[in-house]
């Protein structure tokens, strides 16, 4: 099978990282890139050997596939622009402005047979990757996401610019229906808010109690996990989880890296275990990304992060910024 043609549209920061992970990408040629700023667009082609589109629509007639890393109202546009040519998009995250949006791009996709992922970064942290193989099945989660003040990214509210980094998350291993949401936030630095906190209630009777803010000190990027015999704690800054667990006395598959103490009670002795699942060596999130979404396109199988997955967690972000905005006692 031939390498699939790819390209990037939108050249930022990101961008330019998503332009530079494509072209080392296995079984991906990096064709064409395209910014607004012909100048950039141009070094960047240079760099990576890629031609220089002229505009997005230049760009989508050389590929298979292309990475979108525009401002989030841009989305919507490039990516139906995108799929109804029949190319295959990785949207970086939120996958649109509004959730009709997200629901729209799915429908095209559906119709015509093209895959979507969205670029939810965190989903492919070392952490969360360790932890793969491990029966996660929280009750309780609670996430601390804390970011020093960065101008960049203010045009939205720190809900969509780094909460649903951990909304994703929580949809994505607690998978069941969010029944209620309760949510505070205020604006502090810019015109939306920049400290929020909401507090989600699933149908199978998990609360998750969510934090995220751009003004604060010092950065926190932290998830704990509580589920029966278990806590799970995870550090996405480090790369790094923690799991304590109850395992039987006898069970002979637990290897555990310190022995804590034994639970003598009952009529099944149990140990508490401490371990520190080993992460992959030079572990790069956005390139492993990358390179799944290029494998999930020349395998024809729907990527972990699609769009509907996305959209869930678009959802759940406008209703907890619709909560903000909704003055106390209405």
């Amino acid at each position: 099978m031939n390498d699939l043609p790819i390209g990037v549209i939108g050249l930022g920061h990101l961008g330019s990282l998503h332009a530079k992970m494509l072209s080392q990408t296995r079984n991906a040629r990096l064709v064409s890139v395209f910014d607004t700023d012909a100048e950039k667009c141009a070094a960047i082609a240079q760099q990576y050997g890629a031609a220089a589109a002229a505009s997005p629509a230049d760009l989508l007639r050389q590929v298979d596939a292309v990475a979108i890393a525009t401002p989030t109202s841009t989305h919507f546009d490039i990516a139906a622009e995108a799929i109804g040519l029949g190319k295959h998009v990785f949207i970086e995250k939120p996958i649109t402005k509004t959730v009709e949006q997200a629901r729209e791009l799915n429908r095209l996709a559906a119709e015509r047979g093209v895959f979507i992922q969205v670029g939810h970064i965190e989903r492919f942290n070392p952490a969360i990757v360790a932890l793969d193989g491990y029966n996660i099945d929280p009750m309780f989660v609670e996430s601390h996401r804390l970011a020093q003040f960065n101008p960049r990214g203010t045009d939205v509210a720190v809900v969509l610019d780094l909460m649903i980094h951990d909304i994703d998350i929580i949809l994505s291993l607690v998978r069941s229906d969010v029944v209620s949401i309760d949510a505070s936030g205020i604006a502090v630095v810019s015109a939306s808010a920049d400290i929020a906190n909401a507090r989600l209630t699933f149908r199978n009777g998990c609360v998750a109690n969510i934090t995220a803010s751009r003004i604060s000190q010092n950065r926190m990027r932290k998830m704990r996990l509580f589920q029966k015999n278990a806590y799970i704690s995870i550090d996405f800054g480090q790369g790094q989880a923690e799991v304590f667990r109850l395992v039987d006395e006898d069970d002979a598959s637990a290897a555990p890296t310190y022995m804590l103490g034994k639970i003598d009670q009952g009529a099944v002795k149990r140990n508490i275990v401490f371990e520190q699942p080993p992460v992959p060596a030079d572990h790069n999130p956005l390139a492993y990304e990358l390179q799944l979404f290029v494998d999930a396109v020349r395998a024809g199988t729907p990527p972990i992060v699609d769009g509907v997955a996305g959209q869930h967690a678009l959802e759940v972000a406008e209703r907890i910024v619709a909560l903000i905005a909704t003055p106390r006692g209405l």
